[in-house]
């Protein structure tokens, strides 16, 4: 028997889609991607119109069928049910039925996922008080801002106390306040030892609250990574230190200095480990070190370059 304690939440190995197009011409949509999502983690996938990330979802939940290739969640594929009972989900451009409240909602969608009348009051209580809702609560969908639509869209994915979250496009059409209000959600829901997997254009978003991240392109994995490494430059540091005396020399084995001034230098190295030998000379001199800071970029920079590299190499 197949255990459901599985190292990753969400596993996904060569998963292919192709669709049908017209005049016989087929759409890869996926093309063999592979990735994981451990539990308690946050990962998104990032990614150009067209990249496939909604079509992963739709697999993920047995919307579509895979081509080839496997996936499971919680240790089940998507073709048994079970797969599903402990997930929630927050589509793009979703259409919820506008007559309902936002309570109505709440109570529909726990019918949906077999909740029982006597617990589904107080769950959508504390839920829509979660996602800043409770003054609309008993206001119909119709009248809702696009922001306050997000709000409740999350908070229905969340009803079903669910240990697996899929949300696609989570703060499209959010004020900045709301934004803050939703990753402070998002990380509630993690803290308590939930997974959640996003799709998002919002890069700063994504930089600000993700763990980990696959960027794709045309159905292609280009990099899963952490968003720590892609936002490092690699063996690059920032050393602050009172660096007025003669200025310091470096061996070209051990890397280069790429700025230098009496308050810092830059420096770029063969091996992060090699910063412990600058460092070295640095005491040796008696240089008061105030500072070593690793150089980063921004997330939106590293998946910019990703994305440039792989257009450079189809060339």
């Amino acid at each position: 028997m197949q255990s459901v304690r599985t190292m990753s939440i969400i596993e996904v190995h060569d998963l292919t889609k192709i669709y049908g197009g017209a005049r016989g011409k087929d759409i890869v949509a996926l093309d063999k991607v592979s990735l994981s999502v451990k539990h308690g983690e946050i990962f998104a996938l990032l990614g150009p119109n067209g990249a496939g990330k909604t079509t992963l979802f739709k697999v993920l939940l047995s919307i579509v069928r895979a081509t080839s290739g496997t996936v499971e969640i919680g240790g089940y594929p998507p073709s048994n049910p079970e797969s599903r009972r402990k997930v929630g989900y927050l589509p793009e451009n979703h259409r919820f039925p506008d007559h309902l409240t936002g309570l109505g909602l709440m109570r529909f969608t726990a019918r949906l996922h077999g909740l029982s009348a006597a617990n589904t009051k107080s769950r959508a209580d504390d839920l829509l008080e979660l996602v800043g809702m409770s003054k609309w609560a008993e206001t119909r969908i119709r009248k809702y801002s696009k922001g306050m639509l997000q709000r409740i869209g999350l908070a229905q994915a969340l009803i079903s106390d669910p240990d697996t979250l899929l949300l696609d496009e989570p703060t499209d059409g959010v004020d900045p306040v709301g934004k803050i209000e939703i990753r402070r959600v998002l990380e509630k829901i993690r803290s308590e030892g939930k997974s959640i997997v996003l799709n998002s254009h919002l890069l700063s978003e994504v930089e600000s609250v993700a763990d980990g991240v696959a960027i794709l392109s045309k159905g292609h994995v280009l990099k899963v990574s952490t968003v720590d490494e892609l936002t490092r430059r690699s063996c690059q540091y920032k050393i602050e230190a009172n660096l007025s005396g003669p200025e310091i020399q470096i061996s070209p084995d051990v890397g280069r200095i790429l700025s230098f001034t009496d308050i810092s230098m830059t420096v770029e190295l063969e091996d992060e480990r090699l910063i412990n030998s600058v460092i070295d000379e640095l005491r040796v001199r008696k240089i008061e070190i105030k500072s070593v800071v690793p150089i980063k970029v921004t997330l939106e920079q590293s998946f910019l370059e990703t994305i440039g590299d792989e257009k450079g190499e189809a060339t």
